[in-house]
């Protein structure tokens, strides 16, 4: 499974452009603000059908124009010949993502199909942002391989925010009614109780294949762990909830339940933000989303894109020559990478012996 070629109309900073990959290495350079970032997440729309740097589209169009569109042909091992995936947006209007011309009645159908990790620069905000980064980038990984948990999740937001809307409006009558919250507290409770379980298990077969990618990378012996932290740890959520009712009216939105949950990041039993160097925690991140492609391989079957953004940044020479070996191997599919160094590029895969292909973005 790959991207064959993939077309760019007024995607970013790009008007027109065309390029074509490899199944396997794709080695992406050139200067700082050309367009390699851009590229990549290009790549990442027709994985995802969203940029992987912010979830509004608008601003994705090239300036002064009025839609952006990218068309991608993919190789899947399960259909014969090329199949086409297409994204347009339009100013002012929703935007379309289609499979051999046929668009998709929902975007999270695609999800899945043609998954992907991205290892990219602000990734750092895993480890220093709050928790709702945190919470998103787990959801994401979990939504590629179980459909149900995405249903679940979306329809537990939405739910979500009508019962804040009530809350509201009851404050905004000075009128608290307990009664009224029950019929949504319900269903809360049902879908925040399947979400926090698969939560559950899903860290417990993720941190072994966490902490093995991380020794593999790294030559010290550090003690890594991703630590799951929810309010349902503590008590039954339909407890919560009732027992929260009143403090929910006065603050108008729901303060329990799986929307408050964390992921604690730690290394020696220390939390990674406050005493790694930037070395060790760019390790961890590295480590973390080869656990992220390991996974989804693992239970989907399906082989992801892995995109590497300036990834070298940070790492020393033996770290850096540990990964190439590793994405290069056989198991890994698609590969892309970027580094404005084509001169580094090309003696970091010639000296390990790894075919590549190399694409030069210019201005």
């Amino acid at each position: 499974m790959y991207i064959h070629d993939i077309q760019l109309v007024n995607f970013k900073n790009y008007e027109e452009a065309k390029f074509e990959f490899s199944p396997k290495v794709n080695c992406i350079v050139g200067n700082n603000g050309v367009g390699k970032t851009n590229l990549l997440d290009a790549v990442h729309y027709m994985s995802m059908t969203k940029s992987y740097f912010g979830s509004l589209d608008m601003p994705n169009i090239n300036h002064g124009k009025d839609f952006f569109a990218i068309h991608a042909h993919c190789v899947f091992d399960d259909v014969e010949g090329l199949q086409k995936i297409s994204c347009i947006q339009q100013e002012g209007k929703r935007k379309i993502f289609k499979i051999n011309q046929k668009e998709y009645d929902k975007m999270s159908d695609h999800i899945g199909l043609l998954p992907s990790v991205m290892i990219s620069p602000y990734d750092t905000d895993y480890i220093n942002g709050i928790a709702e980064i945190r919470r998103k980038y787990f959801d994401s990984i979990i939504s590629q391989i179980d459909k149900n948990y995405l249903s679940d999740l979306m329809t537990y937001n939405r739910l979500l925010s009508q019962r804040n809307t009530i809350l509201k409006q009851q404050y905004d009558r000075n009128r608290f009614d307990k009664t009224e919250l029950q019929i949504w507290d319900e269903r809360l409770v049902h879908l925040g109780q399947l979400i926090f379980a698969k939560r559950q298990e899903f860290l417990q077969e993720f941190v072994p294949v966490f902490e093995d990618y991380f020794n593999r990378i790294s030559p010290e012996k550090e003690v890594i762990n991703v630590e799951y932290v929810s309010q349902l740890q503590n008590g039954d959520f339909s407890t919560l909830l009732s027992n929260s009712g009143e403090r929910d009216y006065y603050s108008q939105h729901t303060s329990v339940g799986i929307h408050k949950d964390d992921y604690k990041f730690e290394m020696n039993a220390y939390p990674v933000k406050r005493y790694c160097s930037q070395g060790q925690q760019k390790t961890f991140l590295v480590a973390l989303k080869l656990s992220q492609f390991a996974i989804i391989k693992q239970l989907t079957k399906k082989v992801p894109l892995l995109l590497l953004d300036d990834v070298f940044d940070k790492l020393d020479n033996y770290r850096i020559g540990e990964l190439i070996k590793m994405v290069a191997g056989n198991s890994f599919g698609q590969v892309f990478i970027s580094d404005t160094n084509k001169e580094r590029m090309e003696n970091l895969f010639q000296n390990h012996h790894i075919d590549f292909n190399l694409i030069v973005v210019e201005d």
